[in-house]
């Protein structure tokens, strides 16, 4: 089982904004928005909204790798957080949160709880909203669960299971956010997108060019498919992988 000192939870308030951490988090945040001014096609504007910088501003990324890299916490990368996974990109993570379009109050759904990370920023930019996510990871998930409640994060709701299917018992969402990769968009995801909302997905064949895809339902229930942005992703487990 793995165990909060050795994933960086030290009982650390999120509130806590004299840390040494804080000079480091505004140069992440500045290099992410360096990104987003290069890549403003992808946004359709030239930087992150509001919402999602105070977010970046805010969530501390060191709490959520492994001791070992706490030094490079704030390194506009990905990092490996064990068992084969990682914590993705900063400047991934904002482009998707931004992509989803959300509004405060709303309910999402992530694939892929991973450290917590992604679902502690869908929790700043929703403030009275809520977050589902699910990892089918156990120690991930349990560890993700005590951490997310260490820090405070209350709208944030850690299941254990598959993403594949999805959580019908909590649908529709406003949002939903998978990350990681697979071939095709599970369509039970699909089926749990309220109109009007996206699914934000890396897709395409792991080891292989994978694509950023934004798919939105409209209010008549239509889906449209937009590719975004070229990402590489760990692959999805469960269901889907045995398909």
């Amino acid at each position: 089982m793995i165990v909060l000192a050795s994933l960086g939870m030290d009982g650390a308030s999120r509130s806590d904004e004299g840390d040494r951490f804080a000079v480091p988090r505004r140069d992440m945040l500045r290099a992410v928005q360096m990104d987003v001014a290069r890549n403003r096609e992808v946004l359709g504007r030239p930087e992150l909204s509001l919402p999602v910088a105070n977010a970046l501003a805010t969530v501390p990324r060191h709490e959520f790798v492994p001791h070992t890299y706490r030094s490079r916490a704030y390194e506009n990368r990905p990092l490996p957080i064990g068992l084969g996974q990682t914590i993705s990109q900063p400047t991934i993570v904002a482009l998707m949160t931004d992509l989803m379009d959300l509004a405060p109050g709303d309910t999402v759904l992530e694939v892929g709880t991973g450290s917590g990370y992604q679902a502690a920023i869908l929790s700043e930019v929703l403030t009275s909203g809520y977050v589902h996510t699910i990892e089918i990871v156990t120690d991930l998930a349990h560890t993700a669960r005590l951490r997310l409640g260490a820090l405070g994060y209350d709208n944030v709701e850690v299941h254990e299971g598959d993403g594949y299917a999805g959580l019908p018992d909590h649908a529709p969402f406003d949002g939903i956010m998978v990350t990681a990769a697979a071939d095709e968009v599970p369509r039970p995801l699909l089926d749990q997108l309220a109109p009007g909302a996206r699914l934000i997905m890396p897709v395409g064949p792991h080891g292989e060019t994978q694509w950023l895809t934004v798919m939105e339902k409209s209010g008549d229930g239509q889906l449209t498919r937009r590719r975004v942005l070229a990402v590489r992703f760990v692959p999805m487990t469960g269901e889907i992988e045995e398909r």
